[in-house]
């Protein structure tokens, strides 16, 4: 791409990169189609520092690489911070309790309609793996979750509760994404909705296997699923089934962590059977069932099945960040099966997926080094990606 593209071109080359369409884009941004068009077309200008840091966040690529050198935007952009400065605006949002305090008179509480699109737009970030930007929208709907109308509150708040806990495992926060879980069973658990005390309860067990706590996990995850499990499978809602299938995917994930292969293999059982068989549910099922077995030190069989997986159609139906987070559990498997070649392989499609799960997610930086240690020759892709994540080392 030459540099003397303007903004409006820049915008859609890197959108069509990522195989995103203008309509797509615009949901993820919180914008109209026509609004993308018009940026692209070069009819509306991106002459705020905020909205185009906006969109290159959505667009996975740094404000910069947008810049129009002949035109640039006049503010001065803001010193980029580290995701550790943005988990403390995180805590200190978590810190505060605007709930509590009594609103004026005058008050008009947050529009529910636009908070949900927020969240949405939240949502498809986290799908993929925009963890940096992700964090600077979080403590503004933490705050204004507090402030919506009575009726949609317990359920946004949920959203927002687990989609701030998810983030916060990804970045090694375990203790405080167990207090953003917890809140939000604790919303859930007032609104007597099984469904979506389930929602609430995934997150908080998937907050506690990764703290080290698996038997509260599995207690946590078992209880939970078998408040909404249908008697048969055919039994019961779609979404009720899919929420009860996850439970038992975690509770399973706790279980190998516990070193108990038969109970891993009666809940990865049970959970496939609620799920259709090419459907990102199932999908899940088997690259959980593929995890559970590099975790309870089978890898020549996780190798195998992984090699199953990856050619069938529904493993592309599963979120990027789910498929790189994924492959970099596998990289550990194929350095214990003496292949680490393919190792690097799987950190290198998991980078082109999701650069953040490599580069600044802590586990996807241990497996790097890792990987990177135990390689004889270290491929020089992979060297460039850890010098890309600033990483250092003497391989």
């Amino acid at each position: 791409m030459t540099n003397d593209l303007p903004v409006g071109r820049r915008v859609a080359y890197w959108r069509a990169r990522r195989n995103m369409s203008q309509q797509v884009f615009a949901d993820r941004l919180g914008k109209s189609k026509s609004w993308v068009d018009k940026v692209e077309r070069g009819v509306r200008r991106l002459d705020k520092w905020s909205v185009l840091q906006e969109v290159a966040d959505t667009l996975g690529v740094t404000a910069d690489v947008l810049v129009d050198d002949t035109n640039p935007p006049a503010p001065t952009p803001p010193t980029s911070r580290s995701p550790d400065v943005e988990v403390d605006t995180v805590r200190a949002a978590l810190t505060r309790h605007p709930g509590i305090l009594r609103p004026p008179a005058d008050h008009v509480p947050v529009d529910p309609y636009k908070y949900r699109a927020r969240i949405v737009h939240a949502d498809a970030m986290y799908q993929h793996a925009q963890y940096p930007a992700l964090l600077r929208l979080l403590p503004g709907l933490l705050d204004d979750g507090h402030d919506l109308a009575a009726p949609a509150r317990p359920g946004l708040q949920v959203r927002t509760y687990r989609l701030t806990a998810s983030v916060l495992v990804k970045l090694g926060a375990h203790e405080l994404a167990w207090l953003a879980a917890d809140r939000g069973l604790s919303v859930a658990t007032t609104t007597d909705e099984p469904l979506l005390e389930a929602a609430a309860a995934l997150p908080l067990g998937t907050a506690l296997r990764v703290a080290g706590r698996h038997r509260a996990a599995f207690e946590t995850t078992i209880t939970a699923a078998h408040q909404i499990a249908p008697l048969t499978p055919d039994a019961g809602t779609p979404s009720e089934r899919s929420a009860c299938a996850a439970l038992l995917v975690q509770a399973a994930l706790a279980a190998a962590e516990h070193d108990d292969p038969p109970t891993v293999i009666e809940l990865l059982d049970g959970a496939a059977t609620l799920t259709g068989p090419d459907t990102p549910e199932r999908a899940a099922v088997d690259a959980a069932r593929i995890t559970a077995t590099t975790t309870l030190g089978d890898h020549r069989t996780a190798v195998e099945l992984h090699a199953a997986l990856a050619v069938r159609d529904r493993w592309w139906s599963l979120p990027v960040e789910h498929r790189a987070a994924y492959l970099i559990d596998m990289a550990p498997a194929h350095l214990s099966t003496g292949d680490p070649t393919a190792a690097g392989r799987a950190l290198l499609d998991a980078d082109r997926l999701a650069p953040a799960e490599v580069r600044v997610r802590p586990a996807g930086r241990a497996v790097l080094a890792e990987v990177l240690t135990g390689s004889p020759r270290p491929s020089p892709h992979l060297l460039a990606v850890a010098q890309a994540a600033g990483m250092r080392g003497a391989w």
